[in-house]
């Protein structure tokens, strides 16, 4: 008999050490640590460092298990036992991830407000510079300015440096000191200039930029929007276009349309011009110009239906942007569009994503015939069941809670035809919250204990595992207790386990 951490009549009686007992037993490696990255987190989530470190241990993949004691390393510097942390850390055998959990403990201990131990733990590593921006930024939010652009003089790597000065511009906005943000920004604005990778570069501009924008300094986002297409513009490979067609999007935004159709015009792959076009659709909606909205929607359409397939570069991306103009004719109330042009993807996926959102779109709208006809349209039953939980959502947004229950229950009665036990319990799972957030307690535990019968039956012992952890956190979620009906389930998990 195997020997395990987890006791058996622990397991038989709480379904967190059930799946635990069940992840221990598993002979395989890869599903061992599988199981274990669902199980240890939620350990640490209730702050019992010991035994997630003692499961981390288990697990053979060493990628893995040093990324879970990282966490647990993480989780000790939070709860303040940094000596635990630190021997964590030594146990950890690749010299790169035991760098990382080293700044991840730095960086908890700035965002505690315990800066002498922050440093403490950045002497300590060989490029400190990300770590040093956290602890700047930390510092600018407990009001010591001073110390803080002391902390930013340290930084060596740019783009660290960059980094730390848009989360501080982020602080300054939330307190809507406009002037202090943007004299951040301007700082950010020369460290990015600073930065050796072209694409590293541009991006910061880009993000720079709107951050501008959003304060109100159009002249400054435009500015910074231009420094940004020049450095793009000699960016080389796939990132270019991608580059690029945000830029043009963030002009637009700035208030530049001739700027923005230049930047456009510089975007050789169809793909992100048509993603491009759908960025102008947005922002002209936004503004209230509907002919321009779906004059640039319709423009995206066709580039997109007129390609040939031996010119698509990438045709996951060609067939997502589908479904996104599909959703945005939706989001612009043309509904009946947006349901055909979802339906002409040939991306089963894409297809049933882009139905599903139209749905939920026209609910927000409304329009309750154009969402069944959404949901109608997905012949797959148990994806129609999925959307129909994210229409109940939507009805609960507009405050309509009696149809927001009654959209639940239509989900809950084609549960049965997902085929796949996995996807069927994730199904249940959400279900059994939203019942509970609505006061159907009845109909939530019905649902859960459901679900582990389900479980039950899953023959991977791996998924067995996980999905047996989810639902303990459901569980958890809504206080409830486990049943004696449902115990015997676990205990028959347990002999099986033995076996």
């Amino acid at each position: 008999m195997t020997e395990h951490l987890i006791l058996i009549d622990e397991a038989q009686e709480n379904l967190l050490s059930c799946a635990t007992f069940l992840a221990e037993n598993i002979k395989s490696s890869d599903g061992r640590g599988t199981a274990m990255k669902e199980i240890v987190p939620r350990y640490l989530e209730k702050g019992e460092v010991d035994i997630a470190a003692q499961l981390a241990d288990l697990v053979d993949d060493p990628f893995v298990r040093d990324r879970l004691l990282s966490d647990v390393a993480d989780k000790c510097a939070e709860i303040d036992d940094d000596e635990y942390a630190l021997q964590l850390v030594e146990s950890i055998e690749d010299l790169s991830l035991q760098a990382e959990a080293k700044e991840r403990i730095a960086i908890r201990k700035a965002y505690i407000g315990e800066f002498d131990k922050a440093f403490e733990i950045t002497a300590l590593l060989d490029h400190p510079s990300h770590a040093l921006g956290i602890i700047a930024y930390r510092q600018t939010v407990k009001g010591l300015e001073t110390e803080a652009r002391q902390t930013l003089s340290l930084i060596e790597y740019p783009a660290s440096k960059v980094n730390a000065l848009q989360f501080i511009a982020e602080h300054y906005e939330k307190e809507n000191k406009i002037e202090q943000a943007n004299n951040a920004l301007d700082e950010a604005v020369k460290a990015a200039e600073e930065t050796d990778l072209a694409e590293e570069t541009a991006r910061i501009l880009q993000y720079v930029a709107e951050h501008f924008r959003a304060n109100d300094r159009n002249d400054k986002a435009i500015e910074t929007f231009e420094k940004a297409k020049l450095i793009a513009e000699k960016v080389e490979g796939v990132h270019r276009d991608d580059l690029l067609a945000g830029i043009s999007i963030g002009q637009l935004r700035a208030g530049s349309v001739d700027l923005a159709d230049r930047t456009l015009d510089l975007v050789n792959d169809p793909v992100q011009t048509a993603t491009c076009l759908v960025g102008f659709s947005r922002v002209f909606w936004e503004k209230g110009e509907r002919e321009d909205a779906l004059e640039s929607l319709e423009e995206a359409y066709a580039l997109v239906k007129s390609q040939r397939d031996r010119d698509i570069r990438d045709s996951r991306a060609h067939f997502a942007v589908w479904g996104t103009i599909a959703v945005q004719f939706a989001k612009c109330e043309k509904q009946e569009r947006a349901i055909e042009i979802a339906q002409e993807n040939i991306s089963e996926s894409e297809r049933t994503s882009a139905l599903a959102q139209i749905a939920q779109v026209s609910t927000l709208q409304n329009e309750d015939e154009f969402a069944r006809q959404a949901l109608k349209a997905i012949p797959d039953e148990a994806l129609r069941m999925f959307a129909l939980i994210g229409v109940s959502d939507a009805k609960k947004r507009l405050g309509d809670e009696e149809k927001a229950i009654g959209v639940l229950d239509e989900a809950a009665a084609l549960c049965e035809t997902i085929p796949q036990l996995t996807a069927r319990s994730s199904a249940y799972n959400e279900l059994a919250a939203r019942f509970h957030e609505y006061g159907e307690t009845e109909k939530a535990r019905e649902l859960l204990q459901e679900n582990l019968e389900n479980i039950a039956n899953i023959r991977d012992e791996s998924i067995r595992a996980v999905t047996l952890a989810q639902l303990a956190g459901i569980f958890k979620q809504a206080n409830f207790s486990v049943s004696d009906a449902e115990k015997e389930i676990l205990k028959t998990l347990v002999r099986r386990a033995e076996w």
